[in-house]
């Protein structure tokens, strides 16, 4: 992770309020506090790829999680939101047993759920080992439940906060391993490393091509004349309660059937019969072709591809909704270069590339179509490629 001098300086509160905001929950200015900032993502092209070494095209958001955090002389870590006034504590001794079945059933209990990611974060970055106590206060502008990695935001930037209290500097891969580490401990949801990955790797102005193999990340320019927006269906989700899992265990099956180890390694000729197989091995391909398309500033290509990814997820891998299906189709009818669900589907956003002069009115009519075909108030969130997670500046000692 990203970690400048320890006196880099902090923006002001006419640049991000959330600095000063943070500082005052703390009782303390933001020059005497630890800052951390890791940014949401949205993925162009490559869902359900992730988790069986697959490549993918996402893109660190201009919405972020950024927590602020200042050391403690006892064992103790302290966490608060700004968004929700619930104070979260947590004993690092006895955090300290690690993470066995009977302990993380217990932390998957605590209230606010945010609160489990804390705990995680602390056992996954090896806090309630080796580290300090903490006051922790965070906030986030990533939308919860929208498919935006909002979770993965808020893990990333624990990680961060806690790894940094602890003296450690992490590298990007490990700290999304960390980060990821934290989020199964929390959910009990076998991710893969894509969201984590991405908000660690950002790149301002650019998609990131990731091979989930290596986890070599290639920044891919997006044409200056073309912008992406979020659109939430309105239709929140939760991946611990949809088939999220049921869908990687098909994805297992299908490799030991087919004697690979991933799908990554599955031929478009293996996957012909298995619905399942088909999406993840063509969903692979377009990832590459997406990425030459943007490379080219081919509109009529990036269309095409977001359609077939779309008709893939909704057909083949069955994660989209009835209303994920509405919005894509209004958001393409509106203008739109091309649209399709983003994330892990069953509820949450779908993703559009649009012209930039265009965008604020392919919004506006795709909003007003899809509220007259579902009755549901879409949300919409213009959205900024950026670069990724960085340590602002390290906690100061106490």
């Amino acid at each position: 992770m990203h970690s400048p001098e320890d006196r880099a300086p902090i923006p002001s509160a006419v640049v991000d309020p959330r600095f000063s905001d943070i500082a005052a929950a703390l009782g303390s200015t933001p020059d005497r506090l630890g800052w951390v900032r890791a940014p949401g993502r949205i993925n162009l092209m490559g869902d359900h790829t992730d988790y069986h070494d697959g490549l993918v095209l996402p893109v660190a958001i201009d919405r972020d999680c950024l927590v602020g955090v200042r050391r403690r002389s006892d064992r103790q870590v302290l966490v608060r939101s700004l968004q929700e006034a619930t104070l979260v504590e947590l004993d690092l001794e006895r955090l300290d047993a690690g993470p066995t079945a009977a302990a993380e059933a217990a932390i998957r209990r605590i209230e606010p759920a945010w609160g489990r990611f804390a705990a995680g974060a602390a056992i996954a970055s090896r806090l309630s080992t080796t580290g300090p106590g903490l006051d922790l206060v965070l906030s986030s502008t990533v939308p919860s439940g929208g498919g935006l990695s909002s979770s993965s935001a808020l893990t990333v930037a624990l990680v961060g906060a806690m790894s940094a209290a602890a003296g450690a500097v992490l590298e990007p891969a490990e700290a999304a391993r960390t980060a990821l580490r934290a989020e199964i401990i929390a959910t009990g949801v076998p991710g893969g490393l894509m969201d984590q990955l991405t908000s660690l790797s950002g790149r301002a102005g650019h998609a990131l091509l990731i091979d989930c193999r290596t986890l070599r990340v290639e920044p891919i320019p997006i044409p200056d004349g073309l912008a992406l927006i979020a659109v939430h269906s309105g239709v929140p989700r939760s991946l611990a309660h949809s088939e999220y899992a049921a869908r990687r265990a098909a994805c297992d099956a299908a490799a030991e059937r087919f004697g690979v180890a991933t799908l990554r390694d599955a031929t478009a000729e293996m996957a012909t019969d298995d619905p399942i197989a088909r999406h993840v091995v063509s969903e692979n391909a377009r990832v590459l072709e997406t990425a030459d398309a943007l490379r080219a500033g081919d509109r009529p290509a990036l269309g095409s591809l977001l359609a077939g990814s779309h008709a893939s997820l909704a057909d083949d891998f069955k994660v989209s909704t009835p209303e994920l299906d509405a919005l894509v189709a209004a958001l393409v009818d509106a203008g739109a270069v091309g649209a399709r669900l983003t994330g892990a589907g069953f509820g949450g956003c779908a993703v559009a590339l649009v012209e930039r002069s265009a965008a604020e009115s392919v919004a506006k009519r795709a909003v007003v179509a899809y509220r007259a075909a579902t009755g549901i108030e879409a949300q919409v969130f213009p959205v900024t490629a950026v670069d990724g997670a960085a340590v602002l500046r390290a906690p100061p000692e106490i």
